[in-house]
Formats: C-alpha cells, sequence, structure tokens
C-alpha cells in the first residue's frame, strides 16, 4: 500500500509566503486555533478529537480531491501563519477557496496574499473556470477580504447548508483585468512593506 507523502502536493511562493502541504509538525498551531474562539465561523471551538480529525481531513483531501489546503509558512523564518487553498468536501455544491489565519498574525494581510496566490493557481495551472467561498454571515472579516479579491455575493448559488452566504469569485478573465489585479497587487504591496501600519480595524 502506497504512503500518502505531502511531496506530492505542490509549492507555491510569493514575496513574504511560502505555502507547502500540512505537516504533522504543524497540528499545534491548528489545533490551537480550532479550539479557540477565532474559529467560531468555522465550526469550532473544537474538542481535541474534533481539531484532530479536521486536521486528518485537511490532508486526506489532497489524496482524495488532489487539491486541498496549504500550510502558510514565512518565507524567510518558516514559522506558520495558517492555511488558504481549496476545499470541497462531501455536501459542497461547488469548490471553494478558503483561509484560516493564527489569531498572533491577523491584521498583516496574510491571508489577502496567500488567497491571491491559490486562486491564481487554480485558475492558471488547474483550469478552474469559478470558485466560491461559503462564509458565515457574521463573519464580516472574512465578507470584507472577499470583497477584497473581488468576490460578489451569489444569491442564485446554493449554500453548504443554509446558514452561510456564498461569495463568487470573479472568473479568470475577471481577475485578469487591471482594475482587480491592480488594487489587489497595490494592497499586497503596502503590507508587504514592513513599514505599513494599517488604520481602523485588523484586516485579514
Amino acid at each position: 500500500m502506497s504512503q500518502f507523502s505531502t511531496t506530492k502536493i505542490p509549492e507555491l511562493r510569493t514575496k513574504r509566503l511560502v505555502l507547502r502541504g500540512p505537516e504533522p509538525q504543524d497540528y499545534p498551531d491548528f489545533k490551537a486555533t480550532f479550539s479557540s474562539y477565532r474559529s467560531r465561523f468555522m465550526g469550532g471551538p473544537l474538542n481535541q478529537y474534533e481539531a484532530w480529525m479536521l486536521y486528518a481531513a485537511e490532508i486526506g483531501h489532497w489524496e482524495i480531491r488532489g487539491y486541498g489546503m496549504w500550510m502558510i509558512h514565512d518565507a524567510e523564518t518558516d514559522e506558520t501563519y495558517g492555511m488558504a487553498g481549496g476545499w470541497k468536501p462531501a455536501g459542497w455544491p461547488e469548490a471553494e477557496i478558503a483561509w484560516i489565519i493564527w489569531p498572533r498574525v491577523a491584521g498583516r494581510g496574510i491571508a489577502l496574499e496567500a488567497a491571491d496566490c491559490v486562486r491564481r493557481y487554480f485558475y492558471n495551472e488547474r483550469g478552474w473556470e469559478t470558485a466560491v467561498s461559503y462564509l458565515d454571515p457574521k463573519n464580516l472579516d472574512s465578507i470584507r477580504l472577499a470583497e477584497r479579491l473581488g468576490c460578489k455575493k451569489d444569491h442564485e448559488a446554493p449554500s453548504v447548508d443554509g446558514n452561510d452566504v456564498v461569495y463568487r469569485h470573479p472568473t479568470p478573465a475577471q481577475c485578469r483585468s487591471s482594475q482587480i489585479a491592480d488594487a489587489i497587487a497595490q494592497e499586497i504591496g503596502f503590507y508587504q512593506n514592513p513599514n505599513f501600519k494599517p488604520e481602523g480595524w485588523a484586516l485579514d
């Protein structure tokens, strides 16, 4: 029987980040976040067993679907910052682009940079023509992030369980337009500047 290896998962890079497949040693940060109030919009907080099962599902999703969630690492220190990628467990109407950032690094534009990176991968390398993000209507930070990625609420798309809202990502052609691409690149550039201090509430 072949043993699953995350070496099959492509590595993605941005100026600040390295995205690699989830490894066993990354689990403690995942568990801490999904056991905390931070995960309240993603089915949490979870107990120890539930967190372990979800992390096992993150790894198994790559084997079953051929894509999944990457662990986000700092390009210089290798510290983990969260996860971003594609997600379509049983019952999901469509493949979604999802993200979760550890509480200690929120507000640094990491989710925006990582989500933009994985979306470009799925569109350019995997041939996706569309994607959605299923969001809790009370999760205003993620809704704002989806809007900054150019997403719009899709009132016609089926939701997962009726308690979420569906945000439709722009098409590959729309993402190549200067208006969307330049706006995202400009904001990511701000966050990549170590002297940048965003005003107002923290945004991922």
